[in-house]
């Protein structure tokens, strides 16, 4: 019987972390993001969202270099990712679209991707993803940049484009290694080392 583990076994230490406090932290402030952008005031929302980009970045650099990173961590990132996304898409719909309805195309493709992986996740694994590739952590980086940009200073359309293009090679590599995985695993790296692993 696990004596006050919160994550299955894992030592309560090892969960309360800087890096985990980082990724409740975003959890925590979604509903007042939702509000925020909800009720108009774009300016108040673009700076929390910021925040809440830098601590993306923030919590898995400093798991990294603190050797802190846990399978609870790594599921804990994918929800707060999963809310950041949102918050950026309703963003986008609410401050952004006149700027971005030429491109609605590229942006249904993105988010439809996006989902898919949090299908196939779910109806292979059942539960969410939280795979960590390198290519889905360069298309974030590349995302929050994008996504700064746009709610600091207004769209910029290469910056787009580079940032759907990593987008989408990133979500078609997810789902690929987890049809090709017989469990979930995270910080799984890629295709790369998943076939590296299988043909020595």
């Amino acid at each position: 019987m696990p004596d006050g583990n919160p994550a299955g076994g894992i030592p309560a230490e090892k969960c309360l972390n800087i890096p985990n406090a980082l990724s409740l932290y975003r959890l925590a402030s979604f509903p007042v993001l939702l509000w925020l952008a909800w009720s108009g005031h774009e300016r108040i929302f673009s700076v929390l969202f910021s925040i809440n980009l830098a601590t993306d970045i923030l919590d898995g650099l400093i798991a990294r270099l603190t050797n802190s990173a846990t399978e609870f961590g790594a599921r804990l990132d994918s929800i707060a990712d999963f809310t950041t996304w949102l918050l950026a898409i309703y963003g986008i719909a609410r401050f952004h679209w006149p700027e971005l309805r030429p491109q609605a195309v590229w942006l249904m493709a993105v988010v439809a991707t996006w989902l898919a992986t949090y299908a196939v996740g779910y109806l292979r694994f059942h539960r969410f993803p939280s795979l960590h590739l390198y290519s889905s952590k360069a298309a974030a980086y590349l995302q929050g940049i994008y996504f700064f940009v746009l709610f600091n200073w207004g769209q910029y359309s290469g910056l787009f484009f580079v940032a759907v293009t990593a987008a989408l090679l990133a979500c078609v590599e997810d789902i690929w290694v987890m049809f090709s995985l017989r469990e979930m695993r995270s910080n799984a790296r890629g295709l790369y080392w998943l076939y590296k692993g299988k043909h020595p």
